[in-house]
């Protein structure tokens, strides 16, 4: 999962979850309350949907500050293709 979630032999709910994080990551404008409804089906509560997204947010947050402000890749990083 590590290296690409897509490929990794994940369970029908935690593929459910990276699909839904996956997208409110690239078309964020395009979410629905049925994306959400998605993921109750999937076995998910409204609070674990809720963490979910508040993690991905802050972490689309803070690489877009860090993007944004051409800072420096920790030392362990791979480098930019």
């Amino acid at each position: 999962m590590k290296k690409d979630w897509r490929t990794a032999p994940l369970d029908a709910k935690t593929r459910a979850l990276m699909d839904w994080c996956a997208r409110l990551t690239l078309a964020p404008s395009e979410m629905r309350r049925e994306d959400v409804d998605a993921l109750r089906a999937a076995g998910w509560t409204d609070r674990e949907v809720l963490d979910a997204a508040q993690v991905a947010c802050y972490f689309n947050y803070i690489n877009r500050l860090a993007d944004g402000l051409g800072v420096d890749l920790e030392p362990d990083m791979p480098p930019r293709p």
